[in-house]
């Protein structure tokens, strides 16, 4: 897995720019701001990403028309935030499934074989840079090589690492259900954090700097910063954000009694 992230990596001087910029930058600007204030503004990224998922749904799944896309986008944002504590529990638990998963598998990822997508070659034996689309035709061929040895090294992996798997999903549904507030922070400094790091990585590689390599060769060093960056995200939106709702809380109860006051002072100068 290893030598196709490598590849990417030498490749990615060639790419069109805004195939690796505009979506690293993107994924910067969200990642900071799901990673540092996804908690005070859970309702609003949920609904976010119940509206995207549910337009894409209707789009391609259902008809491909803007009214499907809307209806269900709708339906799915008005669904999620209902069931909000439930998405952000098994969000929580399918995040924790999947690092555990990339942790144990990286014995069995070495041995599996990559594949090699057609036409991917030709594209690659050019000389000048690629165009927009035969950079995203060689990013999909990169996408299936991961997949492919993904695939092959899961069905390597034993049973009892699916057990630890899921022994380790469990335990964090049920904890999310049980401390919800800090099962949220933790989900949202985790997710913001995945996102700086592909952002910085899509950034870099498109400069030349060989930022897997980097990560490769230090990967204990850049593991301390990954858990760092969780652990600061999550102590920082469970006290600001906390802050944030005894204020609100406080201008709400002071509203509240001024209009008392107000009510009482108007019926009083009435009688």
């Amino acid at each position: 897995m290893l030598e196709i992230f490598q590849n990417f990596e030498q490749a990615a001087a060639r790419f069109a720019p805004l195939v690796l910029i505009v979506p690293g930058l993107a994924a910067i600007a969200v990642g900071l701001f799901v990673w540092l204030g996804g908690l005070g503004f859970r309702r609003l990224l949920v609904a976010l990403v119940g509206a995207i998922s549910g337009a894409i749904c209707g789009f391609c799944v259902i008809s491909r028309n803007i009214v499907a896309a809307t209806v269900t986008a709708s339906v799915a944002a008005l669904a999620v935030i209902i069931f909000e504590r439930l998405l952000i529990t098994v969000l929580l638990a399918a995040l924790v499934a999947v690092l555990a998963l990339a942790v144990l598998l990286e014995p069995y990822v070495k041995t599996a074989e990559p594949a090699n997508p057609p036409n991917r070659g030709e594209i690659a034996n050019q000389d000048s840079t690629w165009t927009i689309r035969q950079s995203i035709e060689i990013l999909k061929g990169y996408a299936v090589d991961f997949s492919n040895q993904v695939k092959q090294a899961c069905a390597q992996m034993p049973v009892h690492r699916w057990a630890i798997i899921a022994v380790l999903a469990v335990i964090f549904l049920v904890a999310g259900f049980w401390l919800w507030r800090f099962a949220s922070a933790f989900c949202y400094a985790a997710l913001g954090t995945l996102l700086i790091f592909a952002g910085m990585i899509l950034l870099l590689s498109y400069k030349g700097s060989e930022p897997i390599s980097k990560i490769a060769n230090r990967s204990a060093f850049y593991a301390t910063v990954f858990i760092t960056m969780i652990a600061f995200g999550t102590v920082e939106q469970l006290l600001l954000c906390r802050r944030a709702e005894r204020e609100s809380r406080r201008r709400k109860q002071a509203t509240g009694v001024k209009q008392e006051s107000e009510q009482t002072t108007r019926s009083w100068r009435t009688t």
